[in-house]
């Protein structure tokens, strides 16, 4: 069969994959679910799945906040009538199933055999009645548990809290902001004085970002990778063919991820501009090479097959190393990153495969391209390349001083990068989202939740005195040391139902003086636990209870500090017969992922260091080798972490991705290097004139590549997420690092240290001498 036969051949196969990857494409999903983030597999997020199936979720509510007209309180009449009626149009809501609101709230009183609801707000008598208003208003800042949770302090807002079906997905949620929105403009309070924060919140927000920036980032880097192919080439079809290598490439990566049912998320929106980059670069080596053939004035056929026998081997293990690079982050207990890392991994492979089967067969079907007459003596790269060889060399010791102090410097900075998150990390602090959920820090108890299991020991129940009165201890610690704006627990249980009892005065919401009063309580609890907020708080049968609040979002290294004084208040200051107590929360499981951050990251760069010196070995058969490479490689990498130190930037989820795979990338144009640096050595047995040809061989293709792949990362910085941004600066800045320890250190080091054979040790110094 001839050629250009097997050419029709493949381009019918890839099609045909081509077409059946399309049909998975258009099947995929964008999602963000909030709980992909906890770390997989950990005791605590078991033990947490146990307690939501006890007391639910602490995170499916919806705050809803409201600001009073320019110069009135929360108590004007007819701003509480606005209230009111959202308060009704939220009720019918069919995804919410509880609403606290200010309008509704009461205090309830038991007299006799009756039970009474008395409202805290009586609006409809306060324009003929001024006392009354001021009446409410002292009734209501007196009260535990108002203020901070529905009521601002400074009277200047209120807070719906609407408690909705545990897990709500996308769709629902978007419902419900469509018909609390419509109320809203209906009773004509303005978006301005509106604040919404929540789970569902930043799960509806943060997906219709990621479908919006997708398309802004493939768009922008097709045109900048377009741009810099036609100046690199400056041929039609080295701008076309890459392109669609690569867009087939992404075609079958996603497929490949939607045949396995993931959905693309804040971590797998990333893979189609991460393999739109890094994909480009075996097509960029393998175009480069056949020009560069052409242009000695091989025959078309002799340049595709020189280029395909020294850019295969090559390329291979350049594909071999990026794509480890990625598969390394599997080793993550979070999920969407641990699919990044899969599915990108296997994207890469799958590009490689089709750089040399796809871009072959269309070179063999395209007509020769017209050159300019071949030449003796190489390309205009050439000279530049050539000279730009001689000044590294004879700058070689001002390359090696700076590159030191560059290093102590870098080393010195890194240490100031700490592991830090935050519940909202990858919004910025202007972004409106954030910015409302601020609103309700300033204004109220804040949004990041708590929780504490209450298990009674010494075959005691959850309403037992004793264990009553521990745990009104740890409520005060909370409140008062830890920070705790907002607590609820069965002591507020207790408490209430003995207010209701006598009268509903403040002076009674307090804990039983004794056993015997607290007996007389136990029968009224009985009639009230299965009420929702009852059973939200203790389990009906007395053995558990939940102690649950709100605080500020401190951030996981002062959220840490915090957890463990309290872990050491729990062993040292209650008494574990009485009562044990265990820390849980959807908070306390982000916060630990920061634990495994650092040994994720250190086992990534050591799988991919172990992969790079596996490989120089099975090249060079030498140690020295090993360390030649690496340190062009490693060096980037310590640089940008001291860039990270001096700019501030945190070391969190989204960001801990970014050293493995910088190295993972950054180290291809170096297996380039080295291995065509191996094929030239057997036909230039004298090591200098192998690295300088190698350099002007290499050269060009290890600046496109660099220059596409800085540029591909740069168009992250467009992004709204903080984390993606983080991503697209420090990569790119690592990149270009490399690219310059590429020209500048690799060659100097492989001259210096790389052992040669003993009949050319004498050739390098007069070849030096020669060059200088």
């Amino acid at each position: 069969m001839s050629l250009r036969r097997y050419a029709h051949l493949t381009l019918l196969v890839l099609g045909l994959l081509t077409v059946l990857s399309g049909y998975f494409v258009a099947q995929l999903r964008f999602n963000y679910n909030f709980n992909d983030f906890y770390p997989a597999g950990d005791p605590d997020l078991d033990y947490y799945q146990g307690y939501t199936q006890r007391f639910g979720n602490d995170n499916d509510y919806l705050l809803l906040g409201v600001e009073a007209p320019a110069g009135k309180t929360v108590f004007d009449p007819a701003f509480l009538a606005q209230v009111n009626s959202l308060t009704r149009l939220a009720r019918r809501e069919p995804n919410v199933l509880h609403v606290t609101s200010p309008t509704t709230l009461a205090n309830t009183v038991v007299e006799g055999l009756g039970v009474f609801s008395i409202p805290y707000l009586h609006p409809e008598a306060y324009a003929a009645d001024p006392a009354r208003r001021a009446a409410d208003s002292t009734l209501i800042y007196r009260t535990p548990g108002l203020v901070g949770n529905v009521f601002s302090p400074n009277a200047r807002a209120l807070t719906l809290v609407f408690q909705l079906t545990p897990d709500l997905k996308k769709p629902p949620s978007d419902s419900l902001f469509t018909a609390l929105r419509g109320g809203l403009t209906q009773l004509g309070i303005p978006e301005a004085r509106v604040h919404f924060a929540g789970r569902i919140v930043a799960q509806s927000v943060f997906v219709d970002r990621l479908k919006w920036e997708l398309v802004v980032f493939m768009s922008l880097s097709v045109l900048l990778v377009t741009g810099l192919l036609w100046l690199t080439f400056r041929t039609w079809w080295g701008v076309v063919l890459p392109l669609i290598v690569v867009l087939g490439a992404i075609t079958w990566g996603l497929g490949v991820m939607s045949a396995f049912g993931v959905t693309i998320d804040l971590m797998t929106a990333l893979l189609p501009l991460m393999l739109f980059v890094v994909g480009m670069s075996d097509t960029i080596h393998i175009i480069s090479r056949y020009v560069s053939e052409l242009g000695y004035g091989a025959s078309k056929k002799d340049a595709l097959r020189v280029t395909i026998k020294e850019s295969g081997f090559g390329s291979g293990l350049s594909a071999l190393t990026t794509s480890l690079g990625f598969f390394t982050l599997m080793t993550s207990t979070i999920r969407p990153i641990h699919n990044f890392g899969l599915f990108t991994g296997i994207a890469v492979i799958l590009a490689f495969i089709l750089s040399f089967t796809l871009l072959p067969a269309m070179l063999v079907l395209l007509g020769k391209p017209q050159l300019r007459a071949p030449r003796r003596h190489g390309h205009d790269w050439d000279g530049v390349l050539s000279r730009l060889f001689r000044t590294v060399l004879l700058r070689r010791r001002l390359i090696f001083t700076l590159s030191g102090l560059v290093l102590a410097a870098a080393i010195g900075l890194s240490t100031r990068v700490r592991i830090n998150s935050s519940l909202l990390d990858d919004l910025s602090k202007s972004d409106p989202v954030r910015q409302d959920f601020a609103f309700f820090e300033r204004q109220f108890a804040g949004v990041r939740p708590f929780e504490l299991e209450l298990k009674p020991a010494g075959g005691r129940d959850i309403y037992d005195l004793a264990v009553l009165r521990q745990t009104e201890q740890i409520e005060g610690y909370l409140q008062h040391t830890y920070g705790l704006r907002f607590a609820a627990s069965p002591v507020t249980l207790v408490k209430s139902v003995r207010k209701a009892l006598h009268g509903g005065g403040l002076a009674e919401y307090r804990l039983p003086a004794d056993t015997t009063e607290l007996q007389s309580l136990r029968g009224k609890l009985r009639q009230f636990r299965k009420r929702p907020e009852f059973s939200a708080l203790a389990l009906p049968d007395g053995t558990a209870g939940r102690l649950t609040g709100r605080m500020a979002d401190v951030g996981s290294i002062r959220a840490d500090a915090l957890n463990d004084a309290l872990r050491h208040y729990l062993h040292t200051r209650i008494d574990s017969t009485v009562l044990r107590t265990r820390l849980t929360g959807s908070s306390n499981l982000i916060d630990k992922n920061n634990e495994n951050l650092t040994l994720n990251m250190i086992q990534g760069m050591a799988i991919d260091v172990a992969m790079v010196t596996l490989i120089v070995l099975a090249l060079f058969r030498s140690f020295r080798m090993t360390l030649v490479v690496l340190i062009p490689n490693l060096l980037p990498i310590v640089i940008v972490a001291g860039v990270m130190g001096l700019a501030g930037v945190n070391m969190k989820v989204s960001t801990s991705i970014i050293f493995t795979i910088a190295f993972g990338i950054a180290v291809d144009d170096t297996i380039h290097f080295i291995s065509k640096l191996r094929l030239t050595l057997g036909k230039e047995p004298d090591i200098f004139r192998a690295v300088r040809r190698t350099y002007l061989l290499a050269g060009k293709a290890v600046i496109s590549t660099s220059l596409i792949l800085v540029g591909g990362f740069s168009t992250l910085l467009f992004s709204k997420f903080d984390g993606t941004f983080y991503v697209g600066l420090l990569i790119g800045l690592t990149l270009l690092f490399g690219v310059v320890a590429e020209l500048t250190l690799l060659p100097l080091l492989i001259l210096y240290f790389y052992k040669r054979p003993k009949g050319q040790r004498e050739k390098q110094p007069q070849a030096l001498q020669l060059e200088q």
